[in-house]
Parts: structure tokens; C-alpha cells; sequence
């Protein structure tokens, strides 16, 4: 395990390390709050199909319309002059001889150590969790295990999909990043509790199995991307919700757009069929003309 660097209590020029859209407001909030972003580096840019051309990630197209410097290469961050890594999202693990070089702190989307890793909010709503929260930690060698600087809790709704409670995280954990950094005082706590994993999900990990609860369907399907088969062609539920109904019958058995599961029935909102743009779930019923009896896992 490598020995960390320590963060300074005046911390001026930053790098900044982070990839998707939820990294965004945080490079924004640091700029507006007066620090220097030297520099970002986030993801290779993504090939967009056979003869297409190469999509940054939004951090670094942020970073751009900024006018920061971006790399792909982590250890650029070791000559940059920096006092500090700043580290959201960023999706790739850092090397020790960085993290002895440069204090890094993460901005994470759970209550550590409940749900370290790539899917944290995934995760936390698959459980049922009834609260997740942000973390401002110190980056180290193993896995979101660092020392916590801050933390702020939120509330999982009954109605939060993954979009929802990152944008609502993320409202939370950026004023505690940045304060975090401006107040300079680098007392952090170890983490106690069990620890649990976040792997990143899988395309089984959202497959409706119509077999389980509507209470564990519901929560997929809030996840994002969940998925089942009609007629041996894919169709995502994006929005559904549980509902009083008749219960008795075969499981995944569909009338109108209502859905059997083994213990209740869950009311289709918007759906995709394969190949074809999201509709309307009662829009989708009465133009896919199913007989009675249809079922989905067809």
C-alpha cells in the first residue's frame, strides 16, 4: 500500500479527475469557488460506431469549453505542480506511485463503507436502502477505503431512480467537496462498519425475472435499463409502478398494461420496444395487439 500524500491546508491550483455528466457541477463549482483547475484528465474519448468519430467524455468537453488542458494519462498529474487531486467519477483505478506523489481526495456517492466501488446508487436502491449519502474521502491503493473527511446523508425515496438520487447526491456532495478543500483542515476518519461492494451492474443484473416481487421489479426497473422479451424481441420498461390488481394467474402475464409478478401486479408507465423509440405503456398495448393470456419472457 502505497504511503498518501498529504493534502496542504491552503490548497490554490488543483487536478481535477473525473468522467461522466454527474462529474460536471463539481469542476464547475471548483472553478467558481476561486481555485485554479490546472488541469483534468478523464476517460479516452469513445469511438462512435465504424467510421465515426471520437465523443469525449462531458467532463472533458466541460473541461474544454473552460479552457483547461486534458489528458487521458494519470500520471501527467505528478508534474502538473498541483497541491491537490480532486477525484469524482472518475472510473479508473489510480497508481500508488501517483498517490504518493499527490494528495487526492474522492468525492463518493454512498455512505462508506456501505457500497464501495463502481455502482454505489445502483446498488443502494437494489437493496432497498433507506438512505445512501456522499463522502469526501482520501484516495488509497485499496478500493474507497481511505479516511473520511465529510459526509452528508439523503433519504432513498420510493420513487428515486438512479438519475434522481445522483442529481440529488450530487446537490449535497459538491458544496461538501468544496468546502472540504477551502477549509483545509484534514482530520479524516477511518471508516467503520461491515463493508459491502458495489460491482457494476450486469444486462442480467436488470432482466425482469416476472418470477420475483414487484417490490424487487419495481427497484430494477428504477435502476435504469431493465429489460425483459416478448415474442423473442427485447422490450425496456422505463417507468412503472405497483399497483392493487388481481394477483392470481401466471406470473409475467400481460392485460393491458398491467403485469403479473409472484406476489402483485405492476403497472407499465413508458416502455421501448426493440429498435423503436420510448412510448407510452397504454400507446404500446394497443398497437402490439396481444392476445389474451400474453406473457412477457416470450
Amino acid at each position: 500500500m502505497a504511503t498518501l500524500a498529504t493534502p496542504p491546508s491552503t490548497v490554490r491550483r488543483v487536478a481535477y479527475l473525473g468522467s461522466p455528466a454527474i462529474a460536471v457541477p463539481a469542476l464547475h463549482a471548483l472553478v467558481g469557488a476561486g481555485l485554479e483547475v490546472a488541469l483534468v484528465v478523464s476517460q479516452p474519448d469513445k469511438r462512435r460506431g465504424r467510421g465515426g468519430g471520437a465523443t469525449p467524455s462531458p467532463v472533458k468537453a466541460a473541461a474544454a469549453e473552460l479552457g483547461i488542458p486534458t489528458t487521458d494519462d494519470v500520471s501527467v498529474v505528478v508534474d502538473a505542480g498541483v497541491d491537490l487531486g480532486v477525484v469524482v467519477a472518475f472510473g479508473r483505478l489510480i497508481s500508488d506511485p501517483v498517490l504518493g506523489s499527490v494528495p487526492m481526495v474522492n468525492m463518493h456517492y454512498s455512505l462508506l463503507p456501505r457500497w464501495r466501488g463502481a455502482a454505489p446508487v445502483e446498488r443502494a436502491i437494489l437493496a432497498g436502502d433507506s438512505q445512501t449519502g456522499v463522502c469526501v474521502m482520501a484516495v488509497a491503493s485499496e478500493l474507497d477505503a481511505g479516511d473520511v473527511y465529510a459526509r452528508g446523508v439523503v433519504p432513498i425515496g420510493e420513487r428515486d431512480t438512479t438519475a434522481s438520487l445522483y442529481e440529488r447526491l450530487t446537490e449535497v456532495g459538491v458544496p461538501l467537496l468544496v468546502g472540504t478543500i477551502l477549509d483545509g483542515h484534514w482530520d479524516g476518519q477511518p471508516q467503520q462498519g461491515e463493508v459491502t461492494y458495489a460491482a457494476k451492474l450486469t444486462s442480467e443484473d436488470r432482466h425482469l425475472d416476472w418470477t420475483r416481487s414487484v417490490t424487487d421489479l419495481a427497484r430494477i426497473i428504477r435502476v435504469g435499463g431493465a429489460w425483459t422479451t416478448l415474442d423473442g424481441r427485447r422490450v425496456k420498461i422505463h417507468d412503472a409502478e405497483v399497483v392493487d390488481g388481481d394477483t392470481s394467474g401466471i406470473p409475467a402475464t400481460i392485460a393491458g398494461v398491467d403485469v403479473r409478478a409472484a406476489d402483485g401486479v405492476l403497472r407499465l408507465i413508458t416502455v421501448q420496444p426493440e429498435g423503436k423509440a420510448t412510448v407510452a405503456a397504454g400507446d404500446w398495448a394497443n398497437g402490439s395487439r396481444l392476445e389474451p393470456g400474453a406473457r412477457f419472457g416470450t
